[in-house]
């Protein structure tokens, strides 16, 4: 579902306290009013503005995947026997359902989804596309890859001050 594109004018102020927190969100309002250097009711007020306005969606905690056991990170193509909505909505609210399941997009060419997943191991990612993935109705192909190595993964969006 597509929200409203309204782009929404940020100064400096903004673009530090946005960069501030998404490097650390449990940073006290004193000391992030410090360093954009504002006072601490100046910055919550901008803060709940942010909020308000949806820039700031939600604060969520960044766990290691490694020390809870997922060691695959796997990039998964779906394909589509039919674009008929009826069809799409089916597997979109599969998609949404499926807790190994990151990020799930729909893409242009070839296929028509791609989605980052993280599995504990080789037999639980041939589970999740014999089993999970496979048996969603209005499935064509199914490729999957697996990252070696993670090389950057971020949350920070590019916000210049």
């Amino acid at each position: 579902m597509l929200e409203s594109l309204t782009r929404i004018e940020f100064d400096e102020i903004d673009r530090k306290l946005l960069n501030t927190l998404q490097k650390d969100a449990t940073i006290s309002n004193v000391e992030l009013a410090r360093r954009v250097n504002l006072s601490p009711p100046a910055t919550h007020t901008r803060i709940k503005r942010l909020e308000r306005e949806g820039v700031i969606e939600q604060y969520v905690t960044l766990l290691n995947k490694e020390k809870l056991g997922f060691d695959l990170i796997c990039f998964i193509f779906l394909k589509a026997t039919s674009h008929q909505k009826r069809e799409n909505e089916q597997i979109q609210k599969a998609i949404l359902e499926m807790p190994e399941i990151l990020e799930c997009h729909s893409i242009t060419g070839e296929y028509d989804y791609f989605i980052k997943a993280v599995i504990k191991n080789s037999k639980d990612l041939k589970n999740f596309v014999a089993i999970k993935l496979s048996s969603l109705p209005g499935i064509s192909g199914i490729y999957t890859s697996i990252s070696y190595e993670e090389l950057k993964s971020t949350t920070n969006l590019p916000i210049t001050v």
